[in-house]
Order: C-alpha cells, then sequence, then structure tokens
C-alpha cells in the first residue's frame, strides 16, 4: 500500500531511525516510539463499504481517519469575547419567515433588549477599567478580575433563566391596581407586545433589568476588582473620577451606541435612555453595593489594603509619614478593626474613616495632643519678640491670658521637654493648609472649564439641532461675547480701587495726623485689614508703647480664638481651655454629653484641628470621623484590659 511506502522510506526526526510501526490509524518509531509527522493511515477494508451480511445495511463511515486541515493563527488576530457573544445572541439565520417579511415575534422583543442592556453594562466595565489602568495607573489585574466577577453577576441575578420575561410581565401586572387596559385604545404601537393594563413589554423587562442589575454597578464592580487587587482606590475617588469625566460613567452611552452601530427595531429604546445615569453614587453606597455584589456571588474579601491607604492620606496631610505610618501600621496590625472590611450596612462607618481614625490616634501618641495648649502656645510664637517683652522668659506660665480664664495656664515642662515631635508646627500646617485640603474639581475653576465639562459629559452625545443650527451658533457667539465683555469690565473696575486704597493706604503710614480715605475700599480689602489690625491704626496714631503693642497682640489672639470657636459651634462642638496643672500626660479619651436634647461633642483645640482636617480628606462628616475615634479608642482600651486580665 502507499502509506507502507511511505512509512519505509520516512526517517524519525527524533532518533534518526527507519523502521515504524502502525497503530490507531498512526506510525510510530519503533525506536523511541515517537510519532510520525506527515503520515497516516487513510484507506479502509472492504468489508466498510459493502454489507456482506446482506441485511441491505452499508458499512460505517468513521470520521477517525480522515485527514483534517487545521489553519494557523496569525500573530495579529484577536479574540473579541464581546463581538462573538454578541453575534452569537443577536443573529439570526438568514432563511427565518419572520426576517423576510419584516415582522418580529415575541421572543425578539426580550432577547433583544435583555442582550442590549447586558453588552451595554459589560461595555461600560470595560471602559471604566481600562481608564483606571491608563489614567491612573491602577494594575492591569483588575481587568480580569471585574470580568469574572461581572459574568457570575449575571449568572446569580438569572435575567437569562427560561421564563424570565413572562415573569416579569406577570409581576408588573400584579403590581397595578383596577380594570385591565383596552387593547382597542392603543393603536400607536400596536405591533409590539403589552401587559394586561397596556404597558409596553420592552419598557417593562427594561426596568426589570435596570433593577436587578442597575448601572450604578459598573462603578461597584470597579471598586470591587480594585479592592480584590490591593489597590489604593477608594469610593472617594471612584465617584470623584466619574463626576469629572475621568472614568466613562455618564458620558458612556456615547461609546456604547457606538459599538452597537446601528438601531434595533425589537428594542426601540435609545442608548441615552439606557445608559445614561440620573445622579451619582454616594459614597457609602458605592462601599455597600461592592459588599453586596461580593456576598452575592460568593466571593471572600480581604480587609482593605492600609498600609497603601494609609499612606495616600498621610501625603493630603502633608505630615511626616515615615514618622507615623510604621506606629500606625502596629496599631492596624494589634486592633484589627472589623470596619476595615467591606460591609453592606450603609450606615456603618466606611472603611477609609476607620483608616483615619487609626492615624488620628497615632498621630495624638507621637505628638501628645491631649489638651495641653499646643495650638494656644502656636498663636503666642506667632508675635514678634519684641512685643511680648520679658516678662515671662525664665517663667513657667505662658505669656498670653486666655480670653475665657482669668487665670494664666501653667505649661508641663516635663511633657513639653517628652515631645519627639513639634505638635505646634503640626498644627499650624494643618490649619494653614485646611482651605487646600479637598480642591475642588478642574471644571469649576473657571466657565470655559465648566462648559466644556458640560459639552463632553453633561449633555454628551445631544449634539446641535438640525433646524435652525445657524441661529443657535449665533445665540451661543453673543452670548459668550457679552460674558466676555461683563468679565473685562468688572476688571477694569476693580483696577481702580485697588489703586486708591494702595495709595491712601502709604498716605495713611507716612502721614502724623492720619489720613481719612475717600474712596470705598473693596471688600477683600477689608476684611484683611479687620483680620491682621496694623499697629498704626490705633487711635493714638504715632504712639509706640508696649502696653499698646500688647492689647494689639491680644486682639489678634482673640480673632483666632473667636473663629475656631464658631467653627466647632457649627459642627455642635463645644471648646475645652487647655489644661491646667494636669496630673497625668497620657492619652486623653473625650466624651459626648447632651444638652437641651442635643448631643455635644467637646474637644481642644489641638484634637480639633486635627480632627477636621482628616475628616476633610477623607469627605465625611467631623461628628463620623470623632464617632470612629471613640470606637477605636474603647477597642484599644478593652484589649489593653483583658491582656492585663490575661497576664495577671
Amino acid at each position: 500500500m502507499e502509506e507502507d511506502n511511505e512509512a519505509k522510506n520516512c526517517v524519525c526526526q527524533v532518533c534518526g531511525g527507519r523502521s515504524f510501526y502502525e497503530n490507531d490509524g498512526f506510525y510510530y518509531c519503533q525506536e523511541c516510539s515517537s510519532q510520525a509527522q506527515g503520515i497516516m493511515l487513510t484507506d479502509v477494508a472492504d468489508e466498510d463499504f459493502f454489507d456482506k451480511t446482506g441485511g441491505g445495511g452499508g458499512g460505517l463511515y468513521s470520521a477517525r481517519f480522515t485527514r483534517r486541515s487545521q489553519p494557523t493563527l496569525s500573530q495579529g488576530t484577536e479574540a473579541n469575547f464581546t463581538s462573538q457573544l454578541w453575534y452569537q445572541f443577536s443573529q439570526e439565520p438568514e432563511d427565518f419567515a419572520a426576517k423576510a417579511t419584516g415582522t418580529l415575534d415575541y421572543e425578539d422583543y426580550f432577547n433583544e433588549v435583555r442582550i442590549r442592556y447586558i453588552m451595554g453594562i459589560q461595555w461600560m466595565i470595560q471602559l471604566q477599567c481600562e481608564a483606571l489602568v491608563e489614567n491612573f495607573g491602577v494594575s492591569p489585574l483588575i481587568c480580569g478580575i471585574a470580568s469574572a466577577v461581572w459574568l457570575r453577576l449575571v449568572v446569580v441575578a438569572g435575567v437569562f433563566k427560561d421564563g424570565w420575561a413572562n415573569a416579569t410581565l406577570t409581576e408588573s401586572e400584579i403590581q397595578n391596581r383596577g380594570e385591565p387596559y383596552d387593547s382597542k385604545d392603543h393603536r400607536k404601537r400596536s405591533n409590539e407586545p403589552h401587559n394586561a393594563y397596556g404597558q409596553r413589554a420592552v419598557m417593562v423587562w427594561f426596568r426589570s433589568l435596570r433593577k436587578v442589575i442597575p448601572l450604578d454597578y459598573s462603578l461597584a464592580i470597579c471598586f470591587l476588582a480594585c479592592h480584590v487587587a490591593r489597590e489604593a482606590v477608594l469610593p472617594t475617588d471612584i465617584v470623584k473620577w466619574s463626576l469629572e469625566g475621568k472614568i466613562p460613567f455618564f458620558a458612556a452611552h456615547v461609546e456604547i451606541e457606538k459599538r452597537f452601530e446601528q438601531p434595533s427595531l425589537a428594542c426601540p429604546i435609545s442608548s441615552s435612555l439606557m445608559f445614561r445615569p440620573s445622579q451619582p453614587v454616594p459614597f457609602q453606597k458605592l462601599e455597600a453595593m461592592a459588599a453586596s455584589i461580593s456576598e452575592l456571588i460568593g466571593l471572600s474579601l480581604p480587609p482593605v489594603n492600609f498600609y497603601a491607604v494609609a499612606s495616600c492620606y498621610l501625603n493630603q496631610l502633608s505630615v511626616p509619614g515615615e514618622k507615623i505610618l510604621p506606629h500606625a501600621c502596629h496599631i492596624y496590625e494589634w486592633s484589627m478593626p472589623p470596619d476595615l472590611w467591606l460591609s453592606t450596612n450603609e450606615l456603618r462607618i466606611p472603611t477609609r474613616v476607620c483608616v483615619m481614625s487609626i492615624l488620628i490616634v497615632a498621630i495624638r501618641m507621637l505628638y501628645n495632643l491631649n489638651g495641653f495648649g499646643a495650638w494656644e502656645r502656636s498663636l503666642s510664637k506667632c508675635v514678634p519678640s519684641g512685643v511680648r517683652g520679658d516678662a515671662d522668659r525664665d517663667t513657667g506660665y505662658l505669656s498670653d491670658e486666655m480670653p475665657d480664664s482669668s487665670e494664666k495656664m501653667v505649661i508641663n515642662e516635663r511633657v513639653v521637654q517628652g515631645l519627639k515631635f513639634d505638635s505646634g508646627e503640626l498644627l499650624r500646617n494643618l490649619e494653614s493648609k485646611y482651605s487646600e485640603i479637598g480642591e475642588p474639581c478642574e471644571f469649576a475653576k473657571d466657565l470655559p472649564s465648566y462648559l466644556q465639562y458640560c459639552n463632553d459629559v453633561v449633555f454628551a452625545g445631544g449634539g446641535s439641532s438640525s433646524q435652525d443650527q445657524r441661529e443657535e451658533e449665533e445665540l451661543i457667539e453673543k452670548l459668550w461675547n457679552y460674558y466676555q465683555n461683563a468679565k473685562d469690565c468688572e476688571s477694569r473696575e476693580e483696577e481702580p480701587e485697588m489703586h486708591s486704597y494702595t495709595v491712601n493706604k502709604k498716605r495713611s503710614t507716612s502721614d502724623d495726623d492720619g489720613y481719612i480715605p475717600t474712596q470705598p475700599v473693596p471688600r477683600q480689602f477689608r476684611e484683611m485689614s479687620n483680620e491682621s489690625p496694623s499697629p498704626h491704626s490705633s487711635n493714638n496714631h504715632g504712639s509706640d508703647s508696649p502696653l499698646q503693642d500688647s492689647d494689639n497682640t491680644d486682639t489678634s489672639e482673640e480673632i483666632a480664638l473667636r473663629k475656631l470657636k464658631t467653627d466647632m459651634e457649627e459642627n455642635h462642638f463645644c471648646y475645652i481651655p487647655p489644661r491646667v496643672n494636669a496630673k497625668r500626660s497620657g492619652y486623653l479619651q473625650y466624651a459626648r454629653k447632651q444638652e437641651e436634647g442635643i448631643l455635644r461633642y467637646v474637644a481642644h483645640a489641638d484634637y480639633y484641628i486635627l480632627l477636621r482636617s482628616c475628616a476633610k480628606v477623607a469627605h465625611v462628616d467631623i461628628r463620623i470621623m470623632h464617632i470612629a475615634v471613640l470606637g477605636l479608642e474603647r477597642r484599644l482600651a478593652w484589649l489593653e484590659k483583658r491582656i492585663h486580665h490575661c497576664l495577671h
């Protein structure tokens, strides 16, 4: 046979042998038992073609002995899972009678609505993961994690189960009350399926899909993937980036509509209606949704990446992280609060607040911010040394007197000398940079940026109307010119006021008799002059007495203290004067008290300034931040008590 001759002439590519034996249609080398490439047995016996028994049956054909060509894939070919899935679920055979006649049946409608919605959400997740990787340096590992979570969620949701469409329509009919809808009054969309109350079935299915898998799940899945990948991405970051348009969420429907390429007759719902969110996602709701998704698909989650998140927070606070972070990690490893795990309860303390509470406790321990008047002393240090005098150089008292107390505050020299870090410098930095923390979004800086943001994100996909397009463009140009002219006029009006204020100020400082300006002073300069009064603005001009300068110094301290008290009262905090003659210098725990039915919090100035800055960085109310710190302190105290009980 031809194959035997080829086997005799074949040479083994492994050992070079020329003897082969046949087994199961293939030839193998007798020396090394390796299979010969390019030769196989293809002929069959005669009894396989003719039935010798005379029963009239033919021989059986075995497909195992047929040659099959295996085309090689080029390196540039990439598997497109989404396009294959879309083709599999949306295409129909060409010989369907419904397609030839142009009519659609019941199954075409709910299949098209379901697959378009699922594919749209899948594309949203894909676009958001790509934006996180490209724009923010997140690990590409989140793409694989997000896809696995998404596929499991679709299976658990049960939207592809048999009978889903009928069950959804039945549930919508049960929720309605009254008499069934008369089908004669509905003629506009008579070709579409409706329920017994005349509601469009496509809208009923769409609302059911949006209820089971809302659009917010796309951001929740992205955050969950970042959490599993141990990335320092918080819910506040996801929500902020989605609002700024850096993560496609509000404008994702534009790209989704491009990927669909053409509208569908079976799904007459626009992409903007299906995939355009109406409002942003709250921070705590996003974290709770991520926890609920993990619970639905049975995914065990690790705690938050404390080291990465704490490092980001310390950088935002502009404090020395290399000194604070090791101590904070010790507290984290020792206490391991349960709030570090994601929870489905939206009313629980968020994970980011728990991380920040550990940092607050560590900073208070290292800087000894326990009510010893570090902030009040920093006010006196801001005064020039010549104004303060020499009366308090060798005493243990403060040079200034607190407005709320007639006695002077004693400084615990042993406590101050035992500090390893400068608490006054820390509080001054936190207070000076408080206004810089949490800068507004980029689109809120000026009007052109905001208009561009509205065009790209808020009204994305709207475009200009085809009718009266020229008139619309002229109107936009007129409004823009009006804004520019008004802005130029305002800037020209401010320049003379600033010039007159500068001239009047120079005259008042050089003239002994004083000078009263006749031009109106701008509001910002009036506020500036009230906050930092000049030593020449007193009633007796030209007087340089030390007593008068001391009064001016006390006034600036009183203004700063008054502002702090006002801010504390707005947040339901009560100011506590610095501790006088403290018997112990240990960690101070605060408590809450109830006055006139209102729960109030008490705190010293140093602790409140730290708490206020940390709450702003964590994007949480200062009272919630304080409650988280109190809870952590109680847990640490309980652990110390249990350890002491076990050791003794």
